[in-house]
């Protein structure tokens, strides 16, 4: 029988020996131990639950102990999210009428103060336009003429008083029209001096971020020549369920954080609906941008403090992955002299990466976080193996 036991337990230690995590156990059988043990060495007892690992063993599995963090905190959401542009500090600039391209003023990435050129197109209609102008102008004035001697005769006695409100109405018609001309050239950007030259000013300040106008290029009315936009603010852009959405009200902070950089931002809207597609709701933070550190259409990682010096302040929470489920039980794995304890342990809510622990742990434990599960893997291992014996 003793043979037996022992031959069970050196297979037994042999099938583990691959394995990254060598786990003695306090005894094999009835008074058995593996082959080659020394009985006259002091070594740990081993209880069920319990996995022994030296403190080499643990390095080895690349584990990493962490204790439960305690305070008041306050929920943290996380989600990914996308950098957008204002729509408010966008704008497409093209041409009232269509023309050739003969002057570009601004190239991508150059800023742009507003009313600055960015680029001159010649065009016919703009002579059309201007000439318009300048017959509106001689029919004014000559209306103007009319009605001044219409009135110094009608003074005398020397015109009805129907020719005068004849000339005065032509003078108005005449006036109207001139007004009328002027209007429409200055909606086409028309160069004072420049019978045929339109000007395309910049709209607003900010920085060229798109250019399609090229030099002798013949482009349409309403074309798009330039996109030029404001970066010194741009939108932080995210969907959420609708519960985490709750917690977020406009004014509250988030951080953002992309590879190297990290920056916060404060949130303007909360959708009052939900996306008809995603069932979430669209959240919309304001991020300082003068930096420039920042790019539009730049994914990043974000996070929100939605109960700051909310909760009791006795209130433990451990990393995500240090949570192991264990027959159905959320566990953690409590380091102990001889290695570690599974402990069963009651979850609240998730808090970002981390996790809130109702019951099951005092806080002054030390906990393995990171490649937890292997414990777990080992411990499955050793109830398998004595289930044989």
């Amino acid at each position: 029988m003793t043979v037996t036991i022992a031959a069970r337990c050196a297979a037994w230690s042999c099938r583990l020996a691959p394995a990254l995590l060598l786990l003695p156990l306090a005894g094999c059988g009835e008074g058995g131990a593996p082959a080659g043990h020394n009985k006259t060495e002091a070594e740990p007892h081993v209880a069920a639950g319990e996995i022994a690992l030296s403190d080499d063993q643990v390095a080895a599995a690349g584990i990493t102990l962490v204790r439960p963090e305690r305070g008041s905190g306050g929920g943290t959401i996380a989600a990914p999210a996308l950098l957008e542009g204002d729509p408010q500090a966008t704008q497409i600039v093209s041409a009232a009428i269509g023309g050739r391209v003969v002057s570009l003023a601004r190239n991508l990435g150059d800023p742009v103060r507003r009313g600055e050129t960015l680029a001159v197109i010649e065009s016919r209609e703009a002579a059309a336009l201007n000439a318009e102008v300048e017959r509106a102008a001689a029919r004014a004035e000559l209306a103007r003429a009319n009605l001044s001697r219409d009135e110094a005769l009608f003074a005398k006695g020397h015109r009805p008083e129907r020719e005068v409100q004849t000339s005065r109405a032509a003078a108005r018609e005449a006036e109207v029209s001139l007004n009328m001309a002027r209007q429409q050239v200055a909606a086409s950007g028309l160069r004072r001096g420049g019978l045929n030259r339109i000007v395309i000013a910049a709209p607003i300040g900010g920085r060229v971020i798109g250019r399609t106008a090229m030099l002798g290029q013949t482009v349409a009315a309403d074309a798009e020549l330039f996109r030029v936009a404001n970066l010194t603010r741009i939108s932080v852009t995210l969907s959420l369920p609708p519960a985490d959405a709750s917690r977020v009200q406009p004014g509250m902070t988030l951080t953002l954080a992309a590879p190297g950089r990290e920056g916060q931002a404060r949130v303007r809207f909360v959708s009052p609906v939900l996306d008809s597609e995603t069932r979430l709701v669209r959240v919309i933070a304001d991020l300082d941008n003068r930096d420039g550190r920042w790019r539009v259409g730049e994914p990043v990682q974000v996070e929100i403090r939605t109960e700051t010096g909310a909760g009791p302040a006795d209130r433990l929470s451990v990393p995500a992955d240090a949570v192991q489920t264990i027959g159905n039980r959320p566990t953690v794995f409590v380091r102990t002299p001889a290695g570690f304890r599974a402990v069963p342990v009651t979850l609240g809510r998730r808090d970002g990466p981390r996790v809130i622990i109702v019951s099951g742990l005092t806080g002054g434990e030390r906990i393995a976080a990171t490649n937890s599960f292997t414990l777990k893997a080992e411990l499955g291992k050793g109830d398998a193996d004595h289930g044989d014996h």
